[in-house]
């Protein structure tokens, strides 16, 4: 009880130490008109809650608890400490370690309980994220300075800071996950989507990836799980909405898939690529929404810029279904003529001849 009575009477220095012989630990820095003090068996450390303001000029050997405390100060672009209120993350090991928290003018602290190597990731509406590493290796107080630099034309943006960025190692799981998907490499894009998983269990982008994966490895049922789960995380995430869409459609959930497709586009017209499009187009045609269909396998043809020229031949289909059969008819002629070799040219003529013989078209 003597720290414990020499803590409440010493409330106004700047540092209390115990000097009671059975008491080994010393009593924190107290600040403030609020003190929260924090009782144990024989005598404990008493402390005041971590204060978001606080001074980061603190003696280094400092001793807090079991743990230590990491001080961010996020300066804006003019060098001061940043005055709204921004968002503060510490991540280890790709998962949030001690907490987030908004800052109070320009300060977040955290007290950790574990020693080691951290990531300090700051979002503010108007500037671009920015993480600093941080390596922790003794029970003190680390200051981390972190400078904002506001992004070209956002000058006037106010807002919620976006979705959390992926620690370090799960960054490069991930990235090593993708390269390995785009190439094909089902085997290593396991490898490493599993680990980013591992490391990054409920981050939107882990779960994009997953979903990916199983979209390949063609099993469309878990596909459309992990990526309804990060839309569900993330519900501005273009490409997993696109995925999504094309895991329903791939189950012949024709209805079902275009509110996603239909997302994707509208989130990112420009970066979910011609495939949101095309499937878009299948989901609508299948659905016997034929101006749809048209609209968006037209916008599929443009955006594959020569990469998928077999698109034009759902442009023929929609334009037949819409009634519009001499366009269908030149669609087709121009397939045939630029693109004859290709194994959908026999499509292509079979269709050509039936709106003649029909009559659709003149012979």
């Amino acid at each position: 009880m003597r720290c414990f009575t020499r803590a409440r009477k010493q409330v106004k220095t700047r540092i209390t130490r115990c000097r009671a012989t059975r008491c080994g630990g010393a009593c924190s820095r107290l600040r403030g008109s609020r003190l929260r003090l924090v009782l144990g068996i024989a005598c404990m450390v008493a402390w005041a809650e971590p204060a978001r303001a606080q001074d980061s000029g603190s003696k280094e050997t400092e001793f807090f608890g079991n743990g230590a405390e990491i001080v961010v100060t996020v300066h804006d672009g003019s060098g001061e400490p940043i005055s709204a209120p921004t968002m503060v993350r510490l991540i280890r090991d790709g998962t949030i370690s001690s907490g987030q928290g908004a800052t109070s003018q320009g300060r977040m602290s955290f007290i950790v309980t574990s020693l080691g190597e951290f990531t300090v990731v700051v979002e503010a509406a108007g500037y671009p994220r920015t993480e600093k590493e941080v390596s922790v290796r003794a029970a003190v107080r680390t200051p981390v300075d972190i400078y904002l630099r506001r992004a070209p034309g956002s000058e006037n943006i106010v807002g919620t800071p976006g979705k959390p960025l992926l620690a370090p190692k799960a960054k490069e799981a991930f990235d090593r996950g993708l390269r390995a998907l785009g190439a094909d490499q089902l085997g290593n894009a396991q490898k490493f989507v599993s680990e980013a998983a591992r490391l990054a269990p409920g981050h939107p982008d882990v779960l994009y990836a997953q979903g990916v994966l199983y979209l390949k490895q063609q099993d469309f049922a878990q596909a459309q799980s992990a990526l309804e789960k990060a839309t569900q995380v993330d519900p501005n995430h273009a490409r997993a909405f696109a995925a999504l869409g094309m895991a329903l459609w791939d189950q012949r959930k024709y209805e079902a898939a275009i509110g996603p497709l239909e997302k994707s586009v509208q989130l990112d017209a420009a970066g979910v690529g011609f495939e949101a499009y095309w499937a878009l187009a299948k989901a609508y045609y299948q659905s016997g929404r034929y101006e749809g269909a048209l609209k968006s396998a037209q916008a599929a043809l443009v955006e594959s810029k020569g990469k998928a020229p077999e698109i034009g031949l759902l442009v023929a289909q929609a334009l037949t279904a819409v009634g519009r059969y001499e366009d269908a008819a030149k669609t087709l002629r121009e397939f045939l003529r630029e693109h004859g070799e290709r194994p959908e040219a026999g499509k292509a003529r079979r269709w050509l001849e039936g709106l003649r013989s029909s009559a659709k078209i003149p012979p």
